[in-house]
């Protein structure tokens, strides 16, 4: 069977340069193996995520020179690609994980929430670990509350830990207890991003998930999803970030570092490409290059953080 992975942006801004380095890890790693390459714009959350900036998005991929075997633009047999069009297949899986008794109504206001801040966080994807305050909620108190509250769904962790293999970091082991119930459809009826990107890419037989470090513990969050669904779950592997010379992750707030800034200040590509192979150690030192000369390149990158210091911007703009 061939191997599928895939790029899965979200069109709440523009591509970040962070950005740009998983999406040319996640091209490159399908490219070296022979694979297929998917594109999908994650923009269950309606709100925040805007047509132009999904526009900009694929442009800025174009002219990153990376480009996609199935997704907007060019289609393919697991239409539609992008998530606001695929809202009945997550409903379906509700229905599902329903029957196998995975889920219970969560009562709990953003207020009650809050209270939690004092919780254990372990990684940030999900914030403080939910307590499971409605899980055991009787019938009638459950019917009590249904009257003076709408409700999210919450999906039930199992007990006990959960193991799995990081294609470059190795074992890592997660308890699904502490990691606590997360929502999967909130009560303004948006579905969770852990819903959606289990869904998606079981659907679109992805078989290789690349994707930054911050989403490490999503990953046991989805397996349980895919084993409650009964889905083959994918290989998975979560790349360092990028980081500034203090060691904190770029910001998203920093818009001199979006492709299409960088574009606008007269950044070659090559050179962006060139820089960020650098950084994880597929170039000795920053050059020129073009994607495809990156492909036999490709290599794991050790380690949590890349550092993208005052003399990588420089570089890239030829300063």
């Amino acid at each position: 069977m061939a191997r599928r992975g895939r790029f899965a942006p979200t069109p709440s801004g523009l591509l970040h340069i962070g950005n740009a380095l998983a999406a040319l890890a996640a091209w490159l790693q399908m490219r070296q193996a022979g694979g297929e390459i998917v594109l999908r714009m994650e923009d269950i959350d309606k709100a925040r995520s805007r047509p132009a900036f999904a526009e900009q998005i694929l442009d800025d991929l174009r002219w990153l020179g990376l480009d996609w075997d199935e997704g907007p633009r060019e289609g393919g047999p697991h239409a539609p690609y992008v998530q606001s069009q695929r809202e009945s297949h997550y409903e379906e899986a509700l229905e599902r994980l329903r029957q196998a008794d995975r889920l219970y109504p969560c009562y709990c206001s953003r207020s009650d929430l809050a209270s939690l801040a004092s919780a254990p966080h372990g990684l940030a994807s999900e914030g403080a670990a939910y307590p499971g305050l409605c899980r055991s909620l009787t019938a009638e108190e459950r019917a009590a509350k249904a009257a003076v509250k709408s409700s999210s769904l919450r999906f039930q962790m199992p007990a006990g830990r959960i193991v799995f293999r990081d294609g470059w970091r190795g074992s890592c082991s997660f308890d699904g207890e502490a990691l606590g119930d997360f929502i999967v459809k909130r009560a303004d009826g948006m579905f969770s991003y852990q819903l959606a990107v289990t869904v998606d890419d079981a659907a679109m037989g992805i078989t290789d998930v690349l994707r930054g470090g911050d989403l490490l513990d999503s990953t046991p969050r989805q397996l349980a999803l895919y084993e409650a669904l009964g889905l083959p779950a994918p290989d998975f592997v979560h790349i360092p970030l990028l980081a500034d010379e203090a060691g904190s992750r770029l910001s998203k707030r920093d818009k001199s570092l979006t492709l299409a800034a960088l574009k606008e200040s007269g950044a070659a590509p090559e050179r962006v490409l060139g820089l960020l192979a650098a950084l994880a150690g597929w170039l000795d030192r920053p050059e020129a290059v073009a994607a495809s000369e990156l492909i036999p390149l490709f290599k794991p990158v050790p380690g949590d953080r890349l550092v993208f210091g005052e003399a990588s911007r420089r570089w890239l703009l030829k300063l």
